[in-house]
């Protein structure tokens, strides 16, 4: 049995662009995360690509190797973001009671408060929705 050691094109290609590129934190970090993870995503091997493409000396051969890993790796989309919609939807009934109310008695304090939370947008509670409809059959008498 002989074991063949495989060619690593992609940690020879960091390593040129460090010799390159000795200060450039860009490949440095794209060296780090190689040796820690064993593999780069495909936008940062297009920039690794990128930079491997200004050395004057590098090998067009492993740059080629390299496009083909590119090409082969999928490309991800994000999806659209969901439509944005209110948190809060206003309950038609209870601003037609409040409306209902006020026309009769305009200055009645308590719906005037609860018309004021309606026009906020602030959701009604079930004790302050049953008080308008109480109100309202009050007015139906």
């Amino acid at each position: 049995m002989s074991s063949k050691k495989q060619i690593d094109i992609i940690n020879d290609l960091l390593e040129d662009c460090i010799l390159a590129y000795p200060l450039s934190s860009f490949v440095i970090s794209l060296y780090k995360r190689y040796q820690q993870m064993g593999s780069l995503s495909k936008k940062q091997l297009q920039g690794l690509h990128g930079k491997a493409s200004r050395i004057p000396d590098i090998s067009a051969a492993k740059l080629a190797t390299l496009e083909a890993i590119i090409k082969k790796m999928p490309t991800r989309y994000k999806s659209e973001l969901p439509a944005v919609k209110p948190l809060f939807e206003k309950d038609a009934a209870a601003g037609e009671l409040i409306q209902l109310i006020l026309d009769k008695f305009p200055q009645h304090k308590r719906v005037l408060f609860l018309q004021s939370k309606y026009k906020n947008n602030e959701p009604l509670s079930a004790a302050e929705t049953a008080e308008l409809k109480k109100f309202a059959q009050l007015l139906n008498r």
